[in-house]
């Protein structure tokens, strides 16, 4: 009687055991990724959004998108840069990028000085 008794005990703990390491790596390996399922071509003003990220359709998330982060920590689903030219432009502001002078405006700044 006392070796079925242990048994039972060990038989128990073991099983709450996995149990428990079972559910560990589960919850660690949900593999729950923070994707855009769609794109919106409505511009996004200049003056809120404060980062980027560049969503590819090669990892988890099913189309490419470009992610902005806005000053109030909102996140805005916008098209993949190359298929829209107000994204390329509201990237190079974010990133610094120095916007190129037209002969137009070269012209105008040098009359007003």
């Amino acid at each position: 009687m006392m070796f079925s008794n242990s048994m039972t005990v060990w038989t128990g703990v073991l099983l709450i055991l996995s149990i428990s390491l079972w559910s560990c790596t589960a919850a660690l390996g949900d593999g729950a990724e923070d994707c855009c399922l769609t794109t919106s071509n409505q511009r996004i003003p200049q003056r809120v959004v404060t980062s980027f990220t560049i969503q590819t359709s090669e990892g988890a998330c099913r189309i490419p998108a470009t992610i902005f982060v806005t000053k109030k920590g909102k996140k805005l689903c916008a098209p993949f840069p190359s298929e829209n030219n107000w994204v390329s432009k509201l990237i190079d502001h974010i990133l610094g990028v120095p916007v190129p002078i037209s002969r137009k405006t070269r012209g105008k700044k040098q009359r007003q000085q």
